[in-house]
């Protein structure tokens, strides 16, 4: 492709709404235009990128024997009424009605709908296990969509549906995809993790995610520093050693706390450390609610109760009470009508609702705790003669420093690190969550009538496009992974109104062409000054500048993007020096150290 002829305008400075450096080049680079909140228009490049990484994914998938489909945007709300997601995904959902008043919905996920599109075909054991995929456009309302793609409101999703006849055949499906998702991520050459996480509302028994790490994500993981485990932090386990009292339980007694509402000024207080004390918090335990549409009435409250200096992990929480949406905590005016005190004073004592323990302190004594008298707790509290817990669980956010899980088990002394992470791809294994509710049923061998066995794969394809060049740019610009980049080749032209040198580019451009290589010309009459900053924007993996002054001496100049090293070679070398230079980007092995200058082309000047 020819600059001149492209539709490609770069701007010198980003949007006021752009946050983060992968949305800000986007922007810069004139890859995507917003048209509304959370939409946007893909540009060439960003179109190129786009398809070269659908292609990658086509290509594993196909040769484990899945099926490309391509399933409508726009759903009957009777398809989503049977399995309860109409309700459960609330304003998630634009919904609208169509001219004869028939509600619909923009595909936000698509589990209905190849339910559907299944069991209308798959009658015995015969017809399966069958694995199905397409990639194809969602539509999820969010309520702030921000970051560019990373949070968009329309977006480019891979998303692939197994069914099988049981479990250990659902399994192995699963760890089929497993493997393709590797393989997937592996061919993106980018810096990633496979962490434990949460189903969410989509629902299934067991799912892991693929993270891209970077400074910018949003997901926060805890990763071992010293074997794989890695998990979301909604999920990871919080291992600590809790010492367990020995002594006597003493008279619990209440003490006057006047303006002490926090944990912060009891611990300074007291001179009692904040991980000593008990913090009580207040959740609502009916489901189906959430931020947008808080429970109205017949209000089923819980307490939980932590540590002083650990925070409540709503997920986790959400799995104990069996919910499909994380609680919401309860306001203070709830928390006075449920207690009889302002938060700050409350506790588990006398109370008449379900209390949830955290197990790191399930071995505390002689504690204190809210009085649920306002400015007033009580101290030398024990557990079972003062209050009853409903259930002892790990309620709490894990942090750096706590026990891998996997190493523990195994003796070893691994721990948690801190990472930030980008969701790319999720795989799950769904059970029976939507063949039972939607009636998807096949005939066993002995003509026994059972649901199919299902898993749920995706992948954020214009996410991931994004995720790499939020892992993968510089000051000056992106730096493209092998895999994805729009153009393999950067080819300036310094000096476009002479005939030597436009042809000598155009046979250059050919050639590259012509061995299979994408290739990019910046034939603009512009400054070098603003080729140069533009092809560091752009960030193609080889810049390969051609100018009238470099021709006089027969030489061009060759740049990695990622290393800078400008490298002189004779013009009839260039070609091979470019495909050189991409086989040692491909594999990894692109020397780092500064090039020298080689042969005849020493010290000439482009």
């Amino acid at each position: 492709m020819r600059w001149s002829k492209s539709h490609l305008f770069t701007l010198k400075d980003a949007p006021n709404d752009a946050e983060i450096p992968s949305h800000k080049l986007m922007a810069r680079a004139g890859m995507i235009k917003k048209v509304a909140p959370g939409i946007y228009t893909y540009g060439n490049l960003a179109l190129r990128a786009l398809r070269k990484f659908e292609n990658i994914i086509r290509q594993e998938l196909d040769k484990r024997g899945c099926q490309e489909v391509l399933m409508p945007m726009v759903h009957p709300a009777e398809l989503w009424q049977e399995t309860n997601r109409w309700k459960e995904m609330g304003d998630g959902l634009l919904k609208f009605k169509n001219r004869n008043g028939h509600d619909f919905c923009l595909g936000a996920t698509h589990e209905e709908v190849i339910t559907d599109y299944v069991r209308k075909d798959v009658k015995s054991y015969r017809d399966l296990p069958a694995n199905l995929y397409q990639i194809q456009t969602k539509y999820r309302d969010e309520i702030r969509p921000r970051f560019g793609l990373m949070r968009g409101r329309e977006f480019i999703m891979k998303d692939a549906y197994s069914f099988d006849t049981d479990e250990k055949a659902a399994l192995v499906s699963y760890d089929l995809m497993y493997d393709a998702y590797k393989a997937i991520f592996d061919r993106l050459g980018l810096e990633y993790r496979i962490v434990e996480a949460d189903a969410g509302n989509i629902g299934g028994s067991k799912t892991n995610e693929f993270q891209v790490l970077a400074d910018a994500g949003e997901d926060h993981l805890m990763v071992c520093d010293t074997c794989d485990f890695a998990a979301n932090i909604e999920v990871a386990p919080a291992l600590i050693k809790t010492e367990k009292a020995t002594g006597a339980a003493l008279p619990m007694e209440a003490f006057p706390t006047p303006n002490l509402k926090s944990i912060g000024s009891l611990s300074k207080s007291l001179g009692i450390p904040e991980n000593k004390l008990v913090k009580t918090m207040f959740f609502s335990a009916n489901d189906g609610t959430d931020a947008a549409n808080p429970p109205s009435k017949d209000l089923k409250a819980v307490a939980i109760c932590l540590a002083g200096d650990d925070e409540v992990n709503p997920v986790k929480l959400k799995n104990v009470l069996g919910m499909s949406n994380p609680p919401l905590m309860l306001t203070d005016e709830e928390v006075k009508k449920t207690t009889g005190a302002w938060p700050g004073s409350c506790g588990p004592v006398g109370l008449t609702i379900p209390v949830y323990f955290d197990s790191a302190i399930e071995g505390f004594q002689n504690f204190i705790v809210g009085a649920n008298r306002d400015a007033e707790h009580l101290k030398n509290v024990n557990i079972g003669r003062d209050f009853k817990v409903t259930k002892f669980a790990d309620l709490r956010m894990a942090k750096p420093g706590h026990s891998c899980p996997s190493c523990q088990a195994a003796g070893r002394k691994g721990v948690y690190k801190s990472y930030r992470g980008i969701e790319v791809g999720h795989v799950f294994y769904l059970g029976t969550k939507y063949s039972k509710s939607m009636g998807a049923m096949y005939l066993t061998q002995e003509g026994q009538p059972l649901p199919i066995e299902m898993g749920c794969y995706g992948i954020g394809v214009s996410r991931t496009v994004q995720a790499a060049i939020e892992q993968s740019h510089d000051a000056d610009g992106i730096v493209w992974p092998h895999g994805i980049t729009p153009f393999d080749v950067h080819m300036v032209v310094l000096d476009p109104d002479q005939e030597e040198v436009r042809q000598s580019a155009e046979v250059l451009y050919r050639e590259l062409q012509t061995r299979g290589l994408d290739v990019f010309m910046d034939d603009r009459a512009e400054r070098p000054g603003v080729k140069f900053k533009d092809a560091d924007l752009l960030g193609f993996p080889i810049r390969v500048n051609i100018g009238g002054r470099g021709l006089k001496e027969g030489i061009v100049e060759m740049i990695p993007r990622k290393t800078k090293a400008m490298e002189k070679v004779k013009a009839e070398e260039a070609t091979e020096k470019v495909l050189e230079l991409m086989q040692l980007i491909r594999a990894g092995k692109l020397p780092t150290a500064p090039a020298k200058t080689t042969g005849a082309a020493a010290g000439a000047k482009a």
